[in-house]
């Protein structure tokens, strides 16, 4: 453990959300307080803005601004998928990134994002390390899919859950308004693993919630599907309301989504989902002459900031606050980890420290044991689990009746 005197950095990577620039208010705002923190930097598209040297200066930002970073959605430093060569393959970016943390005397670096961001850290650090430069390395977790190992959940899940849980509700009151049938299949984020899309069964204590739920925890039958659909319809006058994750594949490990098209992929070489429900509701018009309508939440589900969870502001905030604490405590190659306390009857969690290279590109699912049988939902353990993470309303600001967002200067360091 060092006790470092120099500047910190900030950046922000991967999908944006509701809440990400709380963690980054976190940050900022925590590192005003110390001393040893001589310069505070935010960098342009995450690790991309580190390599092109383009950094803002947030001490030149209106404080005022970077408190309503609490409230602003998506990421407001701008985000990038970009991925990092093991240095032993290629030490290139490595070499410029030492060269530019020299330049700004940059001693503690905090990076926002999720499991492949997390590796981004990991490989900073590490590298940083073998070059004994000094710098406090901490990850701070963020990502609506929930899928980062080693925390209780992830900054942005509670948020992105509700608007799903709550979007579920209004469109089962929409599609069941006719005396006539429909099929709606609905599209919700998710490529391993189904959070988001479990999430959608938290409208069923409300009795608003689909019918049957498809999560990518469990291999996809098409003709399982249908029939599933057609049991349904049968009970219920053809009405019928599905959810269903984005990343889905049957048991050869094919995206339903590649059906109809071969899918590109990023620079992660993860695949561009999306058209599932589409694809799904084609199969589903061969087979009955009952109206389908497939409905992609797309991105309105990341960065819905006008149902974001209280909880989750606050938490998201409170990671970029406690990665700074930690640091200039002296610890370093760590993410922030939320820890939910068991044994209280309440919802409780604290902010514990978990080596970054642990949550490095591993995938936390949801367990078979919280699934129901016949793609009918969630059990009640999910339910115990999720419905905390999306208490409370945002109280965000308002101008002219509409949302006050940050209106940051991006005013460029300058060395």
């Amino acid at each position: 453990m060092k006790n470092l005197r120099g500047a910190c950095l900030f950046g922000q990577s991967g999908g944006p959300t509701a809440v990400i620039n709380a963690s980054a208010a976190g940050v900022f705002l925590e590192a005003m307080k110390h001393e040893q923190i001589t310069n505070i930097y935010g960098a342009e598209h995450g690790i991309k803005g580190i390599l092109d040297e383009k950094l803002i200066d947030i001490r030149q930002e209106e404080i005022k601004e970077l408190e309503y970073l609490k409230n602003t959605p998506s990421s407001a430093l701008g985000s990038v998928r970009y991925k990092l060569k093991p240095s032993h393959v290629d030490d290139t970016d490595y070499k410029r990134i030492l060269e530019v943390f020299k330049k700004y005397d940059v001693r503690y670096f905090f990076y926002n994002g999720g499991n492949d961001s997390m590796d981004t850290c990991n490989k900073i650090s590490k590298y940083l390390q073998s070059q004994k430069y000094d710098c406090n390395v901490i990850g701070v977790p963020k990502t609506i899919d929930n899928d980062l190992f080693g925390t209780d959940h992830c900054p942005g899940y509670g948020s992105a859950a509700k608007y799903v849980a709550t979007s579920m509700m209004e469109l089962y009151l929409d599609t069941h308004v006719y005396n006539t049938g429909m099929i709606t299949i609905v599209e919700v984020m998710g490529r391993n693993a189904g959070w988001l899309t479990a999430s959608a069964s938290l409208a069923s204590i409300k009795g608003l919630g689909p019918d049957l739920i498809y999560l990518p925890e469990q291999p996809f039958d098409v003709d399982e599907f249908v029939a599933d659909v057609m049991k349904v319809a049968a009970l219920k006058e053809n009405k019928v309301l599905v959810a269903i994750s984005e990343g889905i594949k049957d048991k050869e490990g094919r995206y339903i989504s590649e059906y109809s098209s071969k899918l590109e992929r990023d620079s992660f070489g993860h695949a561009l989902l999306g058209g599932t429900a589409m694809v799904l509701a084609g199969i589903i018009s061969e087979k009955t002459k009952i109206k389908v309508r497939p409905i992609e939440f797309s991105l309105l589900q990341r960065c819905a900031a006008h149902i974001a969870s209280g909880r989750d502001i606050e938490e998201a905030f409170n990671a970029g606050k406690m990665a700074v604490k930690y640091a200039v405590e002296g610890h370093t190659d760590q993410m922030v980890a939320f820890v939910r306390d068991e044994n209280s009857e309440e919802y409780k969690i604290s902010y514990q420290l978990l080596p970054v290279e642990l949550a490095a590109n591993t995938e936390k699912k949801i367990p078979d044991a919280w699934i129901k049988e016949g793609h009918t939902g969630l059990t009640d353990d999910f339910y115990k689990y999720a419905l905390p993470l999306i208490q409370g309303a945002s109280n965000s600001p308002v101008e002219d009746g509409l949302p006050r967002f940050a209106r940051l200067k991006k005013i460029s360091a300058k060395k």
